[in-house]
């Protein structure tokens, strides 16, 4: 197990398979949390952001000494062309801060909270692989609203690379249907609050419940913040706060979906073979990486993009489900 840094131990000193928990605001203060309130999906992707680890490798001239694999905005050289992120990444104009995308999507019974994780490098040190400019990939928690401020987490999807896995806590009453549970989904308490577990691979980035993947020699431990957003002091710092955005803000992602610099269909990022992508290795592919509304498992029943944009249709397909589950959105900018 990897050792935390003393002030997040102490803060954080459960690593178990818990399921529910407040912040330190009173549930009176949060009650009736809708998704139709920014401020309220605000607190909502607060209160479940992930604890996140981020393996990380040094190896190879793509590596960027490590950086390649920290987590970053999608604009984080200050403009919306997603075709000269590869190129940008590492040079000491861009820092690459921490940052996450969540959106939220409402019905009466549940919240679907969805984050994704941004990485302008998927990169090999390999010959036998291909690399391509820009990556996203993520997890929708599934968390049932029983009158509790912030509900209980039931059971998350994760995205890792074409395929997507299931996990649910220890004791969790949602159980697999079309699709097998892939593992338990393990909490730390950060911020007075067990928070769900998630951690991503080098170079491909796929993501998975911790510890179906880990750390790895090197690594960046995230925390999650409102507004926060730290840059990792090497490949191997264990306290980086990550800054959340709203998908749906204002000019944000979804607002940039028919932005042909930053998308080039809908869904998928844009991204070229500029800067030396798959020098060394195979070949570099282009527009490879999906924003939410794009990510697919192709051999599962639901359709492209249905983790975000149907998750209602997509957690009745992965589990059974026993308690009530209404299939009509209140909030689901989506659709």
């Amino acid at each position: 197990m990897l050792r935390l840094p003393a002030a997040r131990l102490r803060a954080a000193v459960r690593l178990a398979c818990l399921g529910t928990g407040l912040f330190a605001a009173s549930a009176a203060s949060a009650a009736g949390l809708s998704a139709a309130v920014a401020a309220d999906r605000a607190a909502l992707a607060l209160r479940w952001a992930p604890v996140h680890y981020q393996d990380v490798d040094q190896t190879g001239s793509h590596a960027l000494g490590g950086a390649a694999d920290y987590i970053a905005r999608y604009d984080f050289d200050g403009d919306l062309d997603a075709r000269n992120n590869w190129d940008r990444a590492g040079q000491s104009a861009h820092p690459l801060a921490a940052h996450a995308y969540y959106s939220v999507v409402e019905t009466a019974t549940h919240w679907y909270i969805t984050y994704l994780f941004f990485h302008p490098r998927d990169w090999t040190d390999s010959f036998f692989d291909t690399e391509h400019e820009n990556d996203a990939e993520g997890v929708m928690f599934a968390v049932a609203r029983d009158g509790s401020a912030y509900g209980t987490l039931k059971a998350a999807v994760t995205v890792a690379h074409t395929d997507f896995f299931s996990f649910v806590p220890a004791g969790s009453d949602w159980t697999g249907n079309a699709e097998n549970v892939d593992g338990s989904l393990s909490f730390l308490t950060y911020l007075g609050a067990p928070h769900p577990v998630t951690a991503q691979e080098a170079k491909g980035h796929g993501l998975k419940a911790w510890p179906a993947y880990d750390i790895k020699g090197d690594g960046v431990l995230y925390y999650p913040s409102l507004t926060v957003a730290e840059v990792p002091s090497g490949p191997d710092d264990r306290d980086v706060k990550y800054k959340l955005i709203d998908i749906f803000e204002a000019g944000g992602m979804w607002a940039q979906r028919n932005n042909a610099s930053l998308f080039a269909s809908y869904g998928s990022f844009a991204g070229d073979k500029s800067g030396g992508c798959g020098s060394g290795a195979i070949g570099c592919s282009v527009n490879a990486a999906n924003a939410p509304w794009g990510w697919d498992d192709s051999n599962d029943g639901p359709g492209r993009g249905a983790l975000a944009t149907d998750p209602v249709g997509l957690t009745m397909n992965y589990f059974r489900i026993p308690e009530a589950v209404s299939g009509a959105y209140t909030y689901n900018p989506y659709r």
